[in-house]
This record gives structure tokens, C-alpha cells and sequence, in this order.
């Protein structure tokens, strides 16, 4: 949960002030509520940010990733590949579609699946034509993106970025730095403005792509796949039936008041961040964070440790149950699909990556509005029970 309960410190928490409140209020002045004037604002503000041809916002991450999978017509038949450790969304509306789901093991270190996971998945699964790939930047860090981009090309397929935890990211490529959502290098990035995220709008999303034709579509299946004949505007027609995808005016005002706060969360994120690891450093053998190429540029929506739980005389679930009781909320960033699916056979086999990173990751608070103070105290709760659960080890011996 991302709210505070009892004076519990969630891993992930929204930062909405007054002054979001109070600018919420100005949609009495406009009295539209849906496909208004605070709608195109988001959109143009967020475009203008990440330098991308295109915005559009919709109601959530997950409605943002089924419409870019309809923007490149994802159907029965096609195939497409995406990390076994990710949330269940993109999985999800690749079902909807009927698509042959695969899943990519992950490169440890980062706890993303990179361009050779992909390769490996296609040709053990024998692959012939690969459809897309979508990638998933956990914890904020985008990876691998030039080797993507180069696969891409080689595959002939399209590259799409499932950014939910990234937005605010950037990358560098040849020494230059690109926003990530610009879509120079990916065909269609997509967002959420879920509470735990950079910023909120409620619940929210966002796709950008450089793409007219995916636009377009895109566009026309956000509200029902409806087209009015404008002037008339009783007149209209449906191409193809969407659902509704809307994002409603009084988010989108949320989401214009958050945008102007995205580089103070991006500092404090990235300051939360540096100090966990100065702290941790000294105990590294024990504990660690995910790997990233580039920390300075990742949006830092998770700050995710390995925990060499093999050192220690403590599990994963009461290592997490020891911090409950100390009113600390940590969570893992993700079970592996294959797992929550229930999927039939030896999959833990064909994963070693990922069944490596789910007994080990951990992710720890890390929201603007934690205290140094509140971290220090988290910081100090975790390193004493580390220090117990080794010592009780090092006594058995």
C-alpha cells in the first residue's frame, strides 16, 4: 500500500500538496470535466518534457501499454517477448490481444531483460518472426537501450518501452543525453501516474511516439474507437470498437501541478538514493543496490537492494516481517509472471536469472516526501537485523 497506515513507512508514496489541491479547483472555471482544455495542457506540457512528436494521456500505465499493442495491431498469431520478472500488465493486455506471450529471463545485475535474453528466448523457443519486444526499466534505470534499438533493426520488429517506472529518466547514448519518452530510439514509450510514481495524476498514464499513424490510432481508441464528423457533431462512426481509456480533467490538473515539481522529486529521489548506498557500503557483502549504468539520469521510482539472505540465518519473508513489525513496508519488484501465472513445468529452470533475483531483491522506501530522519530510521532498523541474523548464524557454527 502506498499510504500511510499507523504511522508505517510504505516503500512508495504520492507527494500532493496544497498547492495541487488548490489548482484542482480551477476546473469550476472551465466546467468541463472529460476531453477538455486541461487535457490538451497535460499533454502538451508532457510532450514539450520528453521531447517526443506525440502525447496522449489516458487513464492508466496498463491502458497506455494495451493501446500501444493496438497501435502496431497486436493480434492472434503474433508473437511478442518481455521480461519474466515485470508487473502483470503487459502480459495482461498481450493476452487481450491474442498474441503469443514469451518470457526473456533477465540480466541479474539490473533485474531487467536485456537484448541478449531476448536472443536467447527466440531461439529456445524457436522463434521464427518476432512481432515486438517490450522492455520494462525497473526501478526507474533505463538499460540497454542502443542494443535495443540495434536489435530492433536486425529483427525487423517493433520496440516498445514499458516506462512505468521511469518517467523523468534519461539516457545517454555516444556521450548524448536523451529524455527517455523522446521515442528516438523506441517506436512507443508508455507511463503511469500511479500514486507510487514520479508524479501522479490519481491514476493516470501516457503514451509518446513519434509515430503519426500510431497517433492516430491510438488517438481514435482512447474513447471507444468513435470518430465524429465535426462541425456535425451528432455524427459519428466506429472503425474499430476500444473501450474507454480517458483521462478525466481533474487528473489532468494534477498532472500539470506535478509536472512542475519533477525536478525537485528527481533531486530528493536521487539524494534518498545516495545516501542508502553510502550507509550500506560498509556491509556490502550482505547488502547491495541493483545495478545502474547511469544512476544520476534514473528517476529512482524504487530503490531495490540484493540481500545475500545465503549469509544469513534469516529468510526473505521474515526478514520482511521483522520490518513490519517495526512499522517499515519493503516490497519486491516482481515475483517472476511465470510464478504468479502458475504456470505447469520446471520454469524456475529456464530462469536462473530471475529465480536468483526474487530470492534476493528487495525494494526499500523511497518516496519525496520520506524524511532523512524517517530514512536514517529505517537505514539503522535494517542494518541491526542484519547484524542479528548473522551473528546467529556465525553462533551456530
Amino acid at each position: 500500500r502506498s499510504v500511510f497506515i499507523m504511522n508505517y513507512i510504505p516503500y512508495g508514496s504520492h507527494s500532493v500538496d496544497y498547492k495541487d489541491l488548490k489548482n484542482i479547483l480551477k476546473i469550476k472555471k472551465k466546467n468541463i470535466y472529460t476531453n477538455g482544455y486541461f487535457l490538451t495542457e497535460f499533454e502538451k506540457r508532457t510532450k514539450k518534457y520528453l521531447g517526443s512528436r506525440y502525447s496522449i494521456a489516458v487513464n492508466s500505465g496498463t491502458s497506455a501499454i494495451h493501446l500501444a499493442f493496438k497501435a502496431i495491431n497486436l493480434k492472434k498469431g503474433d508473437n511478442i517477448i518481455m521480461p519474466a520478472v515485470n508487473f502483470v500488465a503487459a502480459y495482461s493486455t498481450a493476452k487481450l490481444c491474442g498474441a503469443n506471450i514469451f518470457f526473456a529471463d533477465i540480466d541479474y545485475k539490473t533485474g531487467q531483460m536485456s537484448p541478449k535474453n531476448i536472443l536467447e528466448c527466440k531461439k529456445k523457443n524457436k522463434i521464427k518472426k518476432v512481432k515486438a519486444f517490450i522492455t520494462m526499466y525497473l526501478a526507474g534505470s533505463p538499460e540497454f537501450i542502443n542494443d535495443f534499438y540495434l536489435l530492433k533493426k536486425k529483427l525487423k520488429c517493433y520496440f516498445l518501452e514499458d516506462a512505468c517506472h521511469a518517467f523523468g529518466s534519461s539516457y545517454k547514448i555516444k556521450n548524448k543525453i536523451y529524455k527517455l519518452g523522446s521515442c528516438k530510439h523506441a517506436d512507443i514509450s508508455t507511463f503511469s501516474f500511479h500514486p507510487v510514481k514520479t508524479i501522479t495524476t490519481g491514476e493516470g498514464g501516457l503514451i509518446t511516439t513519434n509515430n503519426l499513424k500510431f497517433f492516430n490510432k491510438i488517438k481514435e481508441q482512447r474513447s471507444h474507437g468513435i470518430i465524429r464528423n465535426l462541425p456535425k457533431h451528432w455524427k459519428y462512426k466506429i472503425n474499430e470498437t476500444s473501450l474507454n481509456y480517458r483521462l478525466s480533467e481533474i487528473n489532468c490538473i494534477l498532472g500539470i501541478s506535478q509536472l512542475k515539481k519533477i525536478n525537485s522529486f528527481l533531486k530528493k529521489r536521487f539524494l534518498l538514493s545516495k545516501i542508502y548506498r553510502k550507509n550500506f557500503y560498509s556491509i556490502k557483502n550482505l547488502i547491495e543496490p541493483i545495478y545502474t549504468e547511469n544512476s544520476s539520469l534514473s528517476a529512482w521510482h524504487l530503490y531495490i537492494v540484493f540481500i545475500n539472505f545465503n549469509k544469513l540465518k534469516i529468510n526473505k519473508d521474515k526478514f520482511i516481517q521483522r520490518l513490519k513489525n517495526d512499522k517499515i513496508i519493503v516490497q519486491q519488484h516482481y515475483i517472476p509472471l511465470y510464478k504468479v501465472l502458475n504456470m505447469k513445468g520446471k520454469m524456475h529452470k529456464s530462469f536462473p536469472n530471475s529465480e536468483r533475483y526474487f530470492k534476493n531483491a528487495l525494494s526499500l522506501p523511497l518516496f519525496n516526501d520520506l524524511s532523512f530522519e524517517k530514512q536514517k530510521y529505517v537505514i539503522n532498523k535494517i542494518k541491526k537485523i542484519l547484524d542479528y541474523a548473522k551473528i546467529k548464524k556465525r553462533t551456530k557454527k
